[in-house]
């Protein structure tokens, strides 16, 4: 039988094409299948997360993950589930099969990595963290890298690393972190005096002041470091120098300051500053600091009672109560009560023991969580 190349291209073209149209159909069908069935095993977790069905979503995004391996998104909110569940081992396990594709773009590869670093902090993997964070600086995540970093140094108290991440974001523009660094140099220099290093300290706090000129607490320990070394006029200018940045944290070294006054007999001079500190921020400790200069307690001192009369403090009644009996007038009475009735005021609420709502009034439906009868008849005080 002789063969006819023209009849079998006119029977076989046209066969040919039939084929390739049915086989594109196929493919275009699957296609559509694999995109339609994605997506809906997606919006099915999204809506069983947004219902607070945490264990049902998880299970819903496991089905996407595995009918769509390849799409990104679906592993980092599997991976952000697991973790915010407390079940970092998987979080952890999600995010390191993403940074294992070969065909993952930068920047998403970036994103696992951050994610990665997420999960090993949240697990208390310090050593582990850091190495994922410190693979981000210099990316596109290098900012909260090196925030999550400079959390982590302090943390574990690596002050020195601290100081230097601190240093490194304080000169890339991300913020302001000379007081930051301040503390870190103080940190160290506290460090080193527990040590007896005292020059090691010394050059420590000498950063710190150079960090932060103005910060009040290397000033502070200056201080304590010469009035320690019986250095009392010289731990009297360092505390003058914190009363002029910091007139609040000066009460925090007003005794101290009393006693260094006392120590180089310069009274007048610690009376005058420590009177106008109390004209400008009036304190108890300025109070207490005035009448140890006379050998007298507080409760002696003629600045308690205005003292108590303006801010009704249970510290300030206290001093007014230790007053002889010869001593105690109608405005002592007054003072003191106000004191107690501004500090019973907290006290004197009725407290929702399902949601810990608290109101002045009794409810008998807590308007919190809106249970009935969750209001304890009692008052706190008297639970």
């Amino acid at each position: 039988m002789e063969f006819d190349l023209q009849a079998w291209l006119l029977f076989g073209l046209p066969l040919a094409f039939v084929l390739g149209w049915l086989a594109s159909r196929l493919d275009v069908r699957q296609m559509r299948r694999e995109h339609v069935d994605s997506p809906k095993a997606y919006y099915k977790g999204l809506n069983l997360l947004l219902n607070e069905q945490q264990d049902k979503a998880i299970d819903a995004f496991i089905e996407a993950v595995q009918n769509d391996p390849d799409t990104t998104e679906l592993h980092f909110a599997l991976g952000n589930l697991f973790r915010r569940r407390g079940e970092f081992e998987r979080s952890v396990r999600v995010h390191q099969h993403l940074l294992a594709r070969a065909d993952l773009p930068t920047s998403e590869r970036e994103r696992a990595q951050h994610a990665l670093a997420q999960d090993y902090m949240k697990a208390g993997l310090f050593d582990r963290a850091e190495a994922a964070y410190r693979a981000l600086v210099g990316g596109d995540h290098d900012r909260e890298a090196r925030l999550a970093l400079l959390n982590l140094y302090e943390r574990s108290r690596d002050w020195r690393n601290a100081a230097e991440m601190a240093r490194a974001l304080d000169g890339s523009g991300a913020g302001s972190f000379g007081q930051r660094i301040s503390h870190h140099w103080c940190e160290l220099a506290l460090e080193a005096d527990a040590r007896q290093h005292s020059e090691e300290a010394s050059a420590a706090l000498a950063q710190a002041q150079r960090a932060a000129p103005h910060a009040p607490r290397p000033k502070l320990i200056a201080g304590q470091r010469a009035f320690e070394a019986g250095q009392a006029a010289e731990a009297l200018t360092h505390w003058e120098g914190l009363r002029q940045v910091d007139v609040a944290s000066f009460t925090l070294v007003a005794q101290a300051y009393a006693q260094a006054g006392q120590a180089c007999g310069q009274v007048e001079r610690v009376r005058t500053t420590l009177s106008e500190s109390h004209a400008a921020r009036p304190s108890l400790d300025l109070i207490k600091a005035l009448a140890s200069l006379d050998d007298q307690s507080a409760a002696q001192s003629p600045l308690v009672l205005p003292y108590l009369q303006q801010q009704a403090t249970l510290s300030a009644a206290q001093a007014v109560l230790s007053r002889p009996a010869n001593e105690w007038t109608q405005a002592c009475s007054d003072a003191v009560s106000k004191a107690l009735d501004k500090a019973g005021r907290p006290l004197q609420r009725y407290r929702c023991a399902a949601c810990g709502f608290e109101a002045q009034r009794y409810f008998w439906q807590c308007p919190g969580c809106l249970n009935w009868d969750s209001f304890p008849p009692l008052r706190i005080e008297d639970q």
